[in-house]
Order: structure tokens, then sequence, then C-alpha cells
């Protein structure tokens, strides 16, 4: 994650050289500002994914009817039914979402750095995690609504209600954000050692967002599963999920209903989207550090 100013960026074990930081306030803004682009292009890939996992939710292979059978042939049904704004649903939920999360997430981790936490043998991997706890915690009202959608669940459900299905967004983030800024610092400091391109080259970032971006897809895809189950469930008149009780249970009756491939529900579009989302926010936020260290350096 670190950008050029550190010459080896942390690893997931050896200890690096500390880069030079970048203020605190505005690694935030930057890295809620990265994420928020990505998030752009890569929405429909949301839609599409969500629809899949929900697909036969806790029925077995072959007792449902598949309305989508695939990545390319999900979009092309959205897009033939619902247009283009179908594609799109849920765009300014996702904007509000990644930018919280992922300011919060990633200047989480800025500041770890900059503290020289991350210098320790895997420094870089408890940062991360814990980061990414933290984002997904304080964002996690943002995942249900907008402005209408807060104050119908609020008066619903009171304050308890905007962190439902918080119990499987944090465990999600904690691995998909370890996963990210280790495999992308580490991917980065070797790509940089072998000396293929310039240092200041973006292709070093490119090359390091997209095995991040490998590394995101696999690790996250279960705890992806369980955390849309948890969020998109009934409750009943007790505010309580009607399907499953907590993240455990969720795995459990996933497990028993749908097997282990269960949890795999919709890897297609899972890899599709956080693969490029990883890509590209960490290539944007990378290069606004880069450009914001060489503006305070002039």
């Amino acid at each position: 994650m670190a950008s050029d100013v550190s010459a080896v960026p942390c690893g997931v074990l050896g200890p690096p050289t500390r880069p030079t930081a970048v203020w605190p306030p505005l690694d935030f803004a930057l890295g809620a500002l990265a994420c928020c682009a990505a998030c752009v292009f890569t929405n429909p890939l949301e839609v599409v994914k969500t629809r899949l996992q929900l697909q036969g939710e806790l029925r077995s292979r072959g007792s449902y009817q598949r309305h989508y059978r695939g990545v390319l042939q999900a979009l092309w049904v959205v897009g033939r039914t619902d247009g283009l704004r179908g594609l799109q649903k849920g765009l300014s939920v996702g904007l509000m979402y990644q930018g919280v999360m992922n300011g919060v997430r990633l200047g989480s981790y800025s500041y770890c750095e900059a503290l020289g936490v991350t210098s320790f043998h895997g420094g870089s991997l408890l940062s991360g995690a814990g980061a990414g706890a933290v984002g997904a915690f304080i964002a996690s009202p943002a995942y249900l609504g907008v402005f209408d959608a807060f104050v119908t669940i609020y008066r619903r459900d009171g304050v308890i209600g905007l962190w439902r299905g918080v119990n499987g967004a944090v465990p999600r983030v904690m691995v998909g954000s370890a996963a990210q800024l280790t495999t992308f610092t580490s991917a980065k400091g070797w790509v940089s050692h072998t000396q293929w391109f310039s240092p200041n080259s973006w292709l070093i970032a490119l090359i390091a967002a997209t095995i991040s971006g490998v590394a995101v897809a696999i690790s996250m895809t279960p705890f992806d599963v369980i955390s849309t189950r948890l969020y998109n469930q009934p409750v009943d008149e007790f505010r309580r999920g009607r399907l499953y009780q907590g993240f455990s249970d969720c795995m459990l009756k996933v497990c028993r209903s749908e097997g282990v491939l269960g949890f795999y529900k919709g890897m297609g579009p899972v890899f599709l989207r956080l693969a490029p989302h990883t890509m590209l926010s960490m290539l944007f936020w990378d290069l606004m550090r880069q450009q914001s260290v060489k503006d305070n350096h002039s």
C-alpha cells in the first residue's frame, strides 16, 4: 500500500523501511475518494453478485429455479429488464459505504504505518485486519440505505437496527482488508525489487494491485456470502432475523443446506467485482498518495 516514498513496503513478515507519512486527515480522504471512484466502475457486478448469492437461499442444488446462470447472463438479464439504472442500483448507497468504510480503513492503516506498527513482524497483517474491523463497524449503517432508509430503520428497529448484519460484515472486511493490504504491500515491494520498471512507474502499483485482487476474492467470498445473507434476511416482530441468529448460525445453515460450495456462490461476480475494485482502488490511492508526497516535498 505504501507509495514510492518507501523503497521496500512492509511485508507480511519482514520489517520494512518506514514510509513518509501522508497527513492523516488527507489520507482518510484519499482512501475514500479512491474507493468511490472504483465503485462507480464495479457497481454493476455488485448488483449481479448479490442476486446470485441470494438465489436458492437455504435450498439444495437442483431444487429451485435458477433465474441467473452466470455473470454475463445475469448482466444481460438485469440490463435487459431493468436497464442501466438497474445495473447501477444502489450506487448512492455503495458510494456512501465505500467512502466511509474505506476512508476509515485505509486511513487507519496508514496511521498505523506512520506510527511504525507495520514495521513489526506480522504488523501489516494485524493492522490491516484491525483497520478493516473499525471501518466495517463504523460504516455498517451506510450498507442499509440512504437517508430515508436510515429514518425508516431507526423508527422501526431503533439504533441497534442500523447495525443489523454487522456481525457478518466485520469478519468479512477484517479478512479482506488483511489479505488486500498485506499482499499489496508485499507484491509492490517484490515488483520494485525486481527493477522491471522505473521506481516511479504506475505499473508497479498496477501489478501489485492485481495480485492483491486475486487474494481478496479468494479469501473474502465465503464471508461475503454470509454477510449478504445476514443483511438481506427478513426480521420478526422482535427485530430478530427469521433465517439466521448470527454469523456462526448462518455459516452452519449454509453448510448443511447448500454444502461447502454454497460459500462460493457468486464466486464469478465476486472475483470480477473485487479483483477490479481492489486493483482500481489501490492504484488510485497509491498514485494520489505519491502525488501528495511530491507536492509536500515541493
